[in-house]
């Protein structure tokens, strides 16, 4: 696999050239500093851009069109990454030399259209489909519950900080859904075109010369721009004393969800030793968390931990019974400082890092994890996989200790399972 990558200017383009897949995937990132008010309506946006565009004028013409193409598969999506939100257009094809001539060429013109030429009229879009669309957003937002551990982690980080982008709901908001108009849509979508910053990721076997001719071709974004804030957030100040919220829920079972802030983390430090010492607390079935609480104690069905650098925060959570509540707690608690006291083994770490090298080979094996290796490279300036693999051999105990000691339990939320509307 080899990578290179070109700016030019108005957007940079990311070549990943492999032999190893039959099909060529493309993604096309928009990414903007993310506002509270802008997530409902780009999840509108990208579900009403894949309804219709002016050469393609039904959902059915689209699909038509997709399987003319050896069904090349069209997806986008959302996501908050640190200070910013990346909307995202995916089209994965086949390679030409197992479909036809320039048949790569004709899914990158595809995607274009659905991208660049919108079914707009008079500056705005069309008010039936976008009905259509809002109804469907509708039905998701009130749904939001079903999911009692999504939900608990969306109502642990509203209560960890509710000012931060790290509560930000991506699933959209019903009062901005309401607000939005075919007109102020169209608003909306000019300024991702006018002013978010593009990346295009293609993984595959191409040629890259004539790869970088075809989107020239077919993405002429004209504007040179500049991105605008770091993507990572701002460590936050810890509490003198952690937050415990709860929540009731008509379920069987109680979600369990801890934020743990970094405090005075070096990037050294978070992309090396708590990486470690995160799978050694609670990565894994091999983990402290899973092999104590869950297994030895018997207190939760599920439980794991999460370290995300963009955020500077680590994030605990379990399924448990609500009985099982407070002995939970205070076991995590132990766990945690026994971490902090060095109470692990060299066997642990040497388990770790096999896991964690395993983990970066299986990247390879994905065109979708190779594009997200590339993102994160790029926009966290973290470490080429040899080198990490290399940088995370040399790890020390003290090391993992020392970082393991720069997180606290600051915010312990519970979604609290109540069945059938017990007290």
């Amino acid at each position: 696999m080899k990578y290179t990558k070109k700016d030019l200017g108005s957007f940079g383009i990311h070549f990943i050239n492999t032999d190893k897949f039959k099909t060529i995937t493309t993604k096309v990132v928009f990414h903007t500093p993310i506002k509270k008010e802008l997530i409902t309506k780009r999840n509108v946006l990208t579900d009403i851009l894949l309804q219709s565009t002016k050469k393609y004028e039904t959902r059915r013409d689209l699909t038509i069109k997709a399987e003319d193409l050896y069904a090349a598969d069209v997806t986008t999506n959302n996501q908050r990454l640190g200070n910013y939100i990346f909307t995202s257009f995916i089209i994965q094809v086949l390679n030409d030399k197992y479909t036809e001539e320039n048949n790569f060429e004709k899914s990158i013109e595809f995607l274009s259209e659905i991208i660049l030429n919108p079914d707009i009229k008079d500056n705005k879009f069309n008010e039936e489909k976008l009905d259509i669309v809002k109804n469907n957003a509708r039905i998701a937002l009130d749904s939001i519950k079903e999911d009692a551990s999504n939900y608990s982690l969306i109502r642990m980080t509203e209560a960890y900080d509710k000012e931060s982008p790290i509560s930000y709901r991506m699933t959209g908001y019903k009062e901005d859904l309401d607000d939005i108009t075919p007109e102020s849509l169209y608003d909306c979508y000019k300024e991702m075109i006018d002013t978010d910053y593009v990346d295009i990721f293609i993984v595959g076997d191409i040629d890259n010369k004539k790869t970088l001719e075809i989107f020239k071709k077919y993405f002429k974004f004209t504007k040179v721009k500049k991105k605008k804030a770091p993507y990572q957030l701002e460590e936050k100040v810890l509490r003198k004393r952690k937050l415990i919220a709860k929540e009731t829920i008509d379920n069987s079972q109680s979600k369990l969800a801890i934020a743990c802030p970094y405090i005075k983390m070096t990037d050294y430090e978070k992309n090396y030793p708590l990486v470690l010492a995160n799978l050694i607390f609670g990565g894994g079935t091999d983990s402290k968390l899973f092999k104590e609480v869950r297994e030895k104690n018997s207190l939760c069905y599920t439980i794991h931990s999460s370290s995300n650098k963009l955020d500077n925060l680590m994030i605990i959570r379990a399924g448990i019974d609500k009985n099982n509540y407070d002995k939970t707690i205070e076991l995590i608690t132990n766990l945690l400082q026994d971490m902090k006291k060095g109470k692990f083994t060299q066997e642990d770490i040497d388990i770790a890092k096999q896991f964690y090298n395993t983990s970066l080979e299986s990247i390879e094996e994905s065109e979708f994890q190779i594009i997200n290796e590339c993102l994160f490279e790029e926009i966290l300036g973290i470490d080429p996989i040899e080198t990490r693999k290399e940088k995370i051999q040399k790890v020390k105990k003290q090391e993992i200790v020392k970082a393991i000691k720069k997180i606290a339990i600051d915010t312990v939320f519970l979604l609290e399972g109540v069945k059938h509307g017990e007290d």
